[in-house]
């Protein structure tokens, strides 16, 4: 018998998170859709993405600047400020570890988001909404854990896939900033999947005006999902 299509479901309106002024919506994977995992990489290369454990992709009414990226980790060389990440720090050690809500985990990513997004509705969060926000019951989830001495000061959120690794979310000690541990995160993810034979590393979404996304562009070869497809970025002339 085959098997029933996986519906798509659409979200009211609601605030966008990138541009306060702006009403956002997403599609949603059907949430009681009992094969999530099998075809979590097709929905993925569909420019699709986990938050929780719901897989959405933006679809707002009047704007379309989301656009899902992703590394191909294989061709990926360091670029001269990727080196200087790599340099400044060395004397960091990176484990791979099963997610933990413990103390020591849960009150480094507290810090960070009262740090990084006070008044955004991250704030003051709960060992739940930590846990609701960075896990699911059924993704295979790991935490690349990043350590200064025997000191957690960074934590690189990801979900391991048959034809990549997506890169879920980062959060690090807001003191250590000089660091640039954002960028040194994502340089482990690629090391990673380059020694795990994996093709990409998924990098969320991407807007081409907002301030805070140019970082992600950095990092080359890189493509872009747009007009149904997966693009080269900048595009190839």
């Amino acid at each position: 018998m085959a098997k029933p299509p996986v519906r798509i479901l659409q979200t009211v309106e609601h605030g966008c998170g990138y541009y306060p002024e702006r009403a956002a919506r997403n599609l949603v994977v059907d949430p009681e859709c009992s094969e999530t995992a099998d075809i979590y990489d097709a929905v993925c290369h569909a420019g699709f993405r986990r938050s929780g454990d719901l897989i959405i992709r933006p679809h707002c009414r009047y704007c379309d600047e989301c656009k899902a990226t992703r590394i191909r980790a294989p061709e990926f060389q360091p670029a001269r400020r990727h080196r200087r990440s790599l340099r400044r720090n060395a004397d960091l050690t990176v484990t791979v570890e099963p997610p933990d809500s413990s103390k020591e985990y849960f009150s480094l990513y507290a810090r960070y988001v009262d740090d990084r997004h006070p008044r955004g509705g991250m704030d003051n969060p709960s060992v739940e909404s930590y846990e609701s926000f960075l896990t699911s019951p059924w993704s295979r989830t790991d935490f690349l854990c990043i350590r200064s001495g025997r000191t957690l000061i960074g934590v690189a959120v990801c979900d391991l896939m048959s034809t990549g690794i997506s890169a879920v979310y980062t959060f690090y000690e807001p003191g250590e900033r000089e660091r640039g541990l954002g960028t040194f995160a994502i340089l482990m993810q690629i090391q990673r999947a380059q020694k795990m034979g994996l093709p990409y590393v998924y990098l969320g979404y991407w807007l081409r005006r907002h301030p805070k996304m140019r970082y992600k562009t950095e990092f080359r070869p890189i493509e872009i999902f747009s007009e149904g497809r997966w693009q080269d970025y900048p595009p190839v002339p």
